[in-house]
């Protein structure tokens, strides 16, 4: 008892903070509320029509399409409804055809069900293949089959379609532009830190293994992050299609975005590089093959200038007014590389794996860098 009455509490804590933040701010929270309040609306639109006004003979159907196609992006709406609206006309044709031939809603079901649960399983109705299951149900098991009670439905779920898509579109369609903004700026805050960490322990000269194992893991967790960000900017795109008054923004989520996600890709692959090798150098057998000290400060110094420019790309990509503080960062940073280059060619070590450990930071360290020249310019 006292488990649930916490989980209680604790569910009611939450939904009382998410209502908060709905009212106080733009986010996930009021986007979700505003779509659950047109939902209200579109399925009070379709049933005053058809229910309250026409008195159709199933007019439960509009109410019950309407609410379901108020989905996320209005590009969705359509192409679910379309999908929903195909199933439902399967079901309901092949029960009414076959209702009507036999007269027995048993021996109709018995036929009719296994044909269209195959049927509902079809790539082209998408996850919508269900309704036609359901479309044929609402046919057998609400009274004697006619058809003019299915052609009845079939119009009632046409308008329900009609008024869910018309309310999504028309009335703050949804754009999740803020989203994917939000989610590139937590990665790269993430890769930033990530990189300043590791330089502080590189100055440092901490090479603990367990520490080190620590790094690697956030970074891994990093790759996560750039996933959430590819997932979240296709819902952006999705959300400008078809969208009425936000086709001005289209160019926003294009080119800017797309190379916003690319470098901070390369800025995942290259943060797990630098910690695996890292982490590799901190086992006891390789003790004396790790990078001179005074290297490893030079390097480091190379990861904090790497984790300011990532930042700065970042803010610039939705802030054209630091363009020019990215490109002078960036100029840094590729002085910075040629001399870690000469670093290594002025070296004297005769020990591959001291060369290795230090080539292969190198080689990281070029391929963000080439990365973040090629979109600074």
């Amino acid at each position: 008892m006292t488990v649930n009455r916490r989980t209680l509490r604790r569910d009611g804590t939450a939904v009382v903070t998410a209502l908060r933040r709905a009212w106080a701010e733009p986010g996930r929270e009021r986007d979700l509320a505003v779509q659950a309040l047109k939902a209200a609306l579109a399925a009070w639109v379709a049933w005053a029509v058809s229910g309250w006004w026409l008195h159709a003979p199933v007019a439960f159907v509009a109410p019950w399409v309407a609410v379901v196609l108020v989905e996320s992006t209005v590009y969705r709406s359509i192409a679910r409804g379309l999908q929903q609206l195909a199933a439902i006309a399967v079901g309901t044709v092949a029960a009414t055809a076959v209702g009507l031939l036999l007269h027995d809603t048993m021996a109709a079901m018995a036929l009719v069900m296994p044909v269209v649960m195959l049927l509902g399983h079809w790539r082209r109705l998408g996850s919508q293949g269900i309704y036609a299951a359901t479309g044929a149900l609402f046919v057998l098991t609400n009274g004697p089959v006619a058809l003019t009670t299915s052609a009845a439905r079939l119009g009632e779920g046409l308008f329900g379609a009609v008024v869910g898509i018309a309310v999504n579109a028309l009335i703050r369609p949804p754009v999740y532009l803020r989203d994917t903004r939000a989610v590139l700026r937590d990665a790269t805050d993430e890769a930033h830190d990530i990189l300043r960490t590791v330089a502080d322990g590189l100055t440092e000269g901490r090479w603990d293994a367990e520490e080190a194992g620590a790094w690697h893991e956030r970074a891994l967790r990093l790759r996560r992050l750039v996933e959430q960000a590819y997932s979240s900017l296709e819902r952006s795109r999705e959300s400008l299609r078809v969208n009425l008054r936000h086709r001005s923004r289209a160019a926003s989520a294009g080119q800017g975005y797309d190379d916003a996600v690319v470098v901070l890709d390369y800025a995942s692959v290259h943060t797990t590089g630098v910690t695996r090798t890292v982490l590799e150098a901190t086992a006891e057998e390789r003790a004396e093959h790790r990078p001179h000290p005074e290297l490893a400060r030079r390097y480091a110094r190379f990861l904090c200038q790497t984790a300011r420019a990532l930042r700065l790309y970042s803010h610039s990509r939705f802030d054209r007014a630091r363009d020019d503080e990215l490109r002078e960062a960036v100029t840094e940073l590729r002085g910075t590389l040629q001399e870690l280059r000469r670093d290594l060619a002025r070296s004297t070590t005769d020990d591959p794996d001291e060369v290795a450990t230090y080539g292969a930071l190198l080689a990281q360290a070029h391929r963000l860098a080439d990365r973040l020249v090629a979109s600074a310019t």
